[in-house]
């Protein structure tokens, strides 16, 4: 292809090539599902694309979706690509006041609203009079249908154009510090990047015939659009499956049989305790070390996952504990890590064969550069960086290094192997009242790999030694008020703080463990919606009862 060739005109060959392939399928409740074959897919976005442009919005008009994954989020985004605008895409999880700001700040022209599980708690959000759309699976509103807006339009005729330099979407970040900020991408790095993603990707798994994905990670973020809209697009041959709702995941899994399957740490060790309920940990793991035996077992845990046809999978979006990859390749899964950020279009380090270790986050996807600066922390240049921070020109020169590596905020080494491997975040490092930096990250991948922790964060700004606070394993907390339960946890986590401080520096060593009362969640405001912890926030709500902890002296204590 040539370099002028770009995401929509990858869509346009796709609707010559492939109009009677299957590209969509989307379930509508009650088990049923509707697919939509590259034509139907592109003639809804070309009627669509009509629609807006005859509303004669400015050129590169902001048109926001605010929805869950779903196949018309792909034919809007589609449609507004036609119609000469940029998407903004807004996380489903978001409540009113992140809703009227990425509305507000981005200035868009109008709004698809889509499949939402809190419209109630977001619609005060949208602005009086902005006109918005909504999709076939959208919660009632007064709103026109995109049905009734695509059956009294005439498709957009033709291939129309967009230059490589105008923007193709505004990705606002999930927010774990302040506001969210407006990540813009181009066209032309935007493109590049995804097909780097699907060469990497051909390079590893060769040409599977009937390639499926299941779409789940939100596609607000830019992992889920660079790796599976964005490469899809490129590639054309992808079946692309969407989940309907949290609990018909694993069936919606088992419909898809994904061949690749991506996910993030939060998720993965959540299906690891999944299949603990069913067999304890020390059970799996004697039948995994039978020879022959251990092959049969780890194929069935995976087809109870519905990943037994995953030739690859990849965990990203934040550290997975090592223990947790060694765990899921025992069972038979090819499980690597990668490493990217919103503002390089999700394209900069992957682990694969021959160059993965616990701990990393493998090497530099082809066209990626990497320098360290004189304090640790990982610069980048990659194909897919962003243009900049949309309507913040000084936090845009404040990233950027004078010969335009972005700064990550990220620290890291090179192994003797030339792997990345990651020590921390830049701002999460921390000082105890002894005057030595703790590194939070590599503690809490320790702390994150027990069966019993489902989360964990490590402080202790300004304390005289560190803490954890960790969250337990949802099939362990509705038990906890058992006696026994209780006393087993109790024993278990204290066992653990040994384990973790026998292998750290003094200075780095926990206090104690803290067993947070309720888990954290994207709802109660500790979790974004990428599922990234707010530290800052959870640090402030404990804040009063710190000095009883640290007085107590116990070494598991229950909050």
């Amino acid at each position: 292809m040539t370099a002028s060739h770009l995401l929509l005109d990858y869509a346009y060959d796709h609707e010559e090539a492939l109009r009677d392939k299957i590209f969509l399928t989307q379930p509508i409740g009650g088990g049923q599902v509707k697919d939509y074959t590259w034509a139907q897919t592109m003639d809804q976005a070309r009627r669509m694309a009509a629609h807006l442009k005859a509303q004669n919005f400015e050129p590169g008009a902001r048109i926001a979706i605010l929805s869950k994954n779903c196949a018309h989020f792909f034919m809007a985004e589609l449609a507004i690509w036609m119609a000469g605008g940029t998407t903004v895409a807004i996380f489903p999880t978001e409540l009113a006041d992140t809703v009227s700001y990425v509305l507000e700040h981005s200035g868009a022209s109008l709004l698809f609203v889509g499949k939402l599980d809190t419209w109630e708690l977001q619609k005060s959000g949208v602005p009086v009079g902005l006109p918005c759309i909504a999709f076939p699976l959208a919660p009632a509103t007064s709103y026109e249908s995109w049905d009734a807006v695509v059956a009294r339009t005439a498709p957009l005729t033709g291939r129309v154009p967009r230059a490589g330099t105008d923007l193709a979407f505004i990705a606002y970040t999930s927010g774990s510090t302040g506001q969210p900020k407006g990540v813009m991408h181009n066209f032309e790095r935007g493109t590049r990047a995804a097909e780097g993603i699907v060469k990497d990707q051909l390079l590893r798994m060769g040409e599977v015939p009937d390639a499926r994905v299941l779409s789940y990670l939100p596609l607000a973020h830019i992992y889920e659009r660079a790796w599976i809209e964005c490469a899809s697009l490129v590639y054309g041959k992808t079946h692309i499956y969407f989940a309907e709702a949290l609990d018909t995941f694993l069936q919606d899994l088992n419909r898809a049989r994904p061949t690749s399957f991506i996910s993030v740490p939060r998720l993965w060790l959540k299906f690891q305790q999944g299949v603990f309920t069913k067999m304890p940990p020390k059970k799996l793991d004697r039948l995994l070390g039978i020879p022959i035996l251990g092959r049969i077992v780890g194929r069935k845990v995976l087809k109870g996952l519905g990943l037994d046809q995953a030739i690859m999978a990849g965990s990203g979006s934040a550290p997975i504990p090592a223990e947790l990859i060694d765990w899921y390749r025992r069972i038979g899964l090819r499980l690597f890590e990668g490493y990217a950020m919103t503002e390089d279009f999700g394209y900069s380090h992957t682990s694969k064969d021959g160059f993965n270790a616990p701990g990393c986050v493998g090497i530099a996807l082809p066209g990626v550069q990497l320098r360290f600066s004189d304090e640790g922390e990982i610069l980048i240049k990659s194909p897919g960086q962003m243009v900049g921070y949309y309507k913040r020109p000084e936090l845009t020169a404040e990233v950027f290094t004078e010969d335009g590596f972005f700064r990550t905020g990220d620290k890291g080494v090179l192994t003797d192997k030339g792997l990345l491997k990651l020590t921390g975040r830049v701002k999460e490092i921390f000082k105890t009242s002894k005057g030595k930096y703790v590194a939070p990250a590599p503690i809490e991948n320790q702390l994150n790999a027990h069966p019993l922790v489902e989360m964990a964060i490590v402080s202790g700004v300004g304390q005289p030694a560190a803490y954890a606070m960790v969250v337990l394993a949802e099939d362990i907390r509705p038990r906890v008020q058992d006696a026994t339960v209780r006393a087993r946890v109790e024993s278990e986590l204290g066992q653990l703080l040994k384990d973790v401080n026998g292998s750290l520096a003094d200075y780095e060593k926990l206090q104690m463990v803290v067993i947070a009362p309720v888990p954290w969640s994207i709802e109660n405001g500790c979790l974004t919606p990428t599922m990234k912890i707010k530290r800052s926030k959870i640090e402030a709500s404990v804040e009063a009862a710190l000095p009883g902890w640290y007085a107590n002296k116990q070494a598991v204590q229950w909050a």
